[in-house]
């Protein structure tokens, strides 16, 4: 019960952090169906900025992380002004391969500007938390709060809000919206920045037990396709879902089969999942 309890915690951080990403990735792409291979630079730079934050101004961890995601917010906004806008009538091959671009400029810029070393951000939370027989890491009770509050309070926004509704209009039809009068470049600039908040937050939480380094959003958003893809492209819902699958699998996986295989476990899955269901777990009214 002790390792069940154990494991269940490392899969719900997985997973929490995995989900705050996909669901920026899949807001972005319910807008421009176009995938945003440079989401993973934004985590990147996220965490980059709060480590700084941190360790070279003495700014607290909470502020750090409010700091990394108004910076990242405005990378992504101008990103999508000077990136995603020119070539919004193009083919879908070309915002592909300008996402790329972005995707290799923001990670050369962080090596040019940090050095390519692996560093290490320090956290308050450092302390163990007990339960029954447990011994339970503060920092991972942590991004499991607030990465499922972030969820809910995105979801709020996007059901409960009339900005909210803006973007689910646009995911659902974009003409249609434009005609009723929502300004699709004013939702685009929007949840182009909502989707770098959600990265930097995932990253500020995440990189206290991990390590921050330029191409360290590479994997999580490889992961991140695979979560969007599983749970349905566009679909918030699915995003969620999706990354907590994908966090079970890992965590659990890692410990039975062995941490070797811990990240294939995600694609090994995307297979399984695919053959059953090609249109992924959520569908219909999802968006």
């Amino acid at each position: 019960m002790d390792v069940l309890l154990q494991q269940t915690l490392n899969a719900l951080t997985l997973g929490g952090i995995y989900s705050l990403v996909a669901l920026g990735l899949t807001l972005v792409y319910g807008i421009l169906h176009v995938p945003n291979f440079a989401h993973g630079a934004f985590y990147m730079v996220g965490a980059f900025i709060a480590l700084k934050l941190m360790g070279g101004w003495g700014v607290n961890y909470w502020l750090a992380m409010v700091g990394a995601a108004i910076v990242v917010a405005l990378i992504a906004a101008v990103s999508e002004r000077l990136v995603f806008h020119p070539l919004r009538k193009a083919s879908g091959l070309h915002p592909m391969i300008a996402a790329i671009g972005l995707l290799l400029f923001l990670e050369s810029g962080a090596q040019a500007l940090w050095g390519a070393d692996f560093l290490r951000m320090q956290t308050p939370y450092t302390g163990m938390v007990e339960f029954a027989s447990l011994a339970l890491p503060q920092q991972r009770l942590l991004i499991i709060v607030a990465a499922f509050a972030l969820m809910l309070a995105l979801h709020l926004f996007l059901t409960r809000t009339v900005t909210g509704s803006t973007i689910i209009a646009m995911a659902q039809n974009r003409e249609g919206a434009a005609l009723v009068g929502i300004d699709p470049d004013r939702v685009a600039i929007m949840t182009f920045a909502i989707s770098g908040v959600l990265a930097a937050v995932a990253a500020t939480l995440y990189a206290p037990i991990n390590l921050v380094y330029p191409a360290m959003g590479d994997l999580v958003i490889t992961k991140a396709f695979v979560i969007i893809i599983l749970g349905g492209m566009g679909s918030v819902p699915g995003a969620i879902v999706g990354g907590l699958i994908i966090g079970f699998a890992e965590s659990f996986g890692a410990f039975y089969i062995s941490t070797d295989y811990k990240d294939i476990i995600a694609f090994v899955l995307l297979v399984v999942i695919l053959s059953l269901r090609p249109q992924g777990i959520f569908v219909q009214g999802a968006r």
